[in-house]
């Protein structure tokens, strides 16, 4: 794996990526990912004190957590990245995009394996949190703010607390199936605004209708 392949995939990804320059002096996710393939070598050659402490640095530098433990694959883009967390067993795989502000984290003190697994090509939304020994299915994507404790099937679009599926991706032809209607808070006020009107303009045409009938009983008697 190369520079230049992490640097290529961020232009591919990023819109706002004009060089190559620019991509490897300003993108700290760039960077995090740079220092962090240092401190899992270290991990991995026995210096587990070296190794957080130049994680603790990464962050400082960075403001992106990512333990010394944890695999990351190829051409993995944390865009903007401030407050992303990766945890010790955590696996990500390659393609994978990360937005600020994401948690891929654990729910105890339990040993083991107690951290996603994220799978090739996901995209994790802003804000969103991951917890536990989930599996994120290739190509998935978690809407932002969502928070994910069971697994998602591979292709498939997650959001919500918790997330839930909500939509399906081709693989091959991209259409996109959905499995579930999102709210639409507006249209439920619309809904509820027009049954309100309706009842009102029942209640006074029995209101009227009665005025009719009192004011003709009236007319009757006189």
């Amino acid at each position: 794996m190369s520079l230049a392949e992490e640097i290529q995939a961020i232009r591919h990804r990023d819109p706002a990526a004009r060089s190559n320059l620019e991509v490897l002096l300003a993108y700290p996710g760039l960077h995090a990912i740079a220092i962090h393939r240092f401190a899992h070598w270290l991990r991995r050659h026995r210096l587990p004190l070296l190794a957080r402490v130049v994680s603790h640095l990464n962050r400082f530098l960075t403001g992106i957590e990512i333990h010394p433990g944890a695999t990351i694959g190829r051409r993995v883009f944390i865009d903007h990245g401030m407050g992303v967390v990766i945890g010790e067993t955590s696996v990500v795989g390659d393609d994978v995009t990360l937005y600020q502000g994401v948690t891929l984290g654990g729910t105890g003190k339990e040993k083991g394996k107690r951290h996603p697994t994220i799978g090739n090509g996901v995209v994790v939304g802003v804000g969103a949190m991951v917890l536990g020994a989930v599996t994120v299915g290739d190509g998935a994507k978690i809407g932002g703010g969502a928070v994910v404790t069971r697994d998602v099937p591979p292709h498939t679009t997650a959001v919500g607390v918790p997330a839930r599926a909500v939509a399906w991706t081709d693989p091959i032809s991209g259409e996109t199936q959905r499995l579930e209607s999102l709210p639409d808070p507006q249209q439920d006020t619309i809904i509820a605004l027009i049954q309100r009107i309706a009842d009102l303009e029942s209640k006074v045409r029995d209101l009227e209708a009665a005025q009719a009938a009192s004011e003709k009983d009236a007319a009757l008697l006189s």
